[in-house]
């Protein structure tokens, strides 16, 4: 964390008898609490959902904003959804990393939108309902993929999701509920016509959600294809392929703020944005990679390094 982090965190803290907002700061504040009124002017709360690689993001915006002279706080870890857009909406946080698709599917499940360009452009009536809004989305995606091994890729000829009718029969590995979502199973048959035909497609549950068991069922051939987050470190360390979906079947994932309308203003969209037109599904990796991986690093180093290699931070 930088200098000037642990110095405006600290003041806040001391501070907290005096603005709410510096209450929203000090480490004994309850993440998941509800109640508390927006921030105003230049002060953010900046929350993240419970996972590491949206706290990395929160990070990245809090140091950001900081270095630009807002006044920021943070609460961390806060739950899903159903947490954080309450916690939006009552002034507990006003800004949040989000993921575009499933933002959109939190207001519309019946939603049809699937690139990123068609999201992004939904999302602005969709949020705007609750008084929120969202400024750029970035490159940097974290989605499901069907995913299979370099040796497989090329063995086969592999390049897209349609080109798995090759490679069958098959084993599939995935959570489970993957069976029956449609862009697992039955999106394979109607979109791509893989597995049409009965015992062409055979499906093996994993509990851990793309995790250690379905990346070591693919490395070792208990599997052949699995279905992992575009922003697990296992996609470099162990080569994985990760093959194109033509048919925009999987919605669109991007990286996207998500803050209250009463504190935008032009230089806090400029700050916001200029992150959004760096960060890319590799940068994500990387992330991901020193916080979870072996090095252990904070979210907040991993995210200052960032910034600074970006361009965004000076030291």
């Amino acid at each position: 964390m930088t200098s000037r982090a642990r110095k405006t965190r600290l003041a806040a803290c001391l501070l907290a008898v005096s603005t709410t907002v510096a209450l929203a700061g000090c480490a004994t504040a309850d993440p998941t609490s509800s109640g508390g009124e927006a921030a105003e002017g230049d002060a953010i709360i900046v929350g993240s959902f419970a996972f590491p690689e949206s706290e990395i993001l929160g990070e990245i915006y809090a140091q950001a904003l900081e270095a630009e002279g807002f006044e920021v706080s943070t609460k961390f870890n806060i739950g899903p959804r159903q947490q954080t857009i309450p916690a939006l909406q009552d002034g507990s946080i006003n800004l949040i990393p989000e993921y575009n698709g499933n933002l959109l599917a939190y207001y519309d499940t019946a939603y049809e939108e699937r690139t990123t360009e068609d999201v992004d452009a939904a999302l602005p009536d969709a949020v705007g309902a609750d008084d929120l809004q969202v400024l750029d989305s970035a490159e940097a995606e974290d989605k499901d993929a069907y995913v299979v091994t370099k040796k497989t890729a090329e063995d086969n000829d592999l390049e897209e999701i349609g080109d798995l009718k090759a490679l069958e029969p098959f084993s599939l590995a995935s959570n489970p509920q993957f069976g029956e979502l449609g862009y697992g199973i039955p999106g394979l048959r109607d979109v791509y016509g893989v597995g049409v035909e009965a015992g062409q497609v055979t499906f093996v549950p994993y509990e851990d959600f793309g995790g250690p068991d379905t990346v070591q069922a693919l490395v070792d051939g208990t599997v052949q294809v699995a279905d992992i987050y575009t922003t697990s470190p296992a996609i470099k360390a162990e080569d994985l392929v990760v093959l194109e979906d033509p048919e925009n079947m999987i919605s669109a994932q991007n990286v996207i703020p998500l803050l209250s309308k009463d504190i935008y203003t032009d230089k806090l969209a400029e700050v916001l944005n200029g992150i959004s037109a760096k960060l890319t599904t590799d940068d994500l990796i990387e992330l991901r990679d020193r916080v979870e991986g072996d090095e252990k690093a904070s979210a907040a180093t991993a995210a200052e390094e960032w910034l600074t290699e970006a361009g965004l931070l000076d030291k």
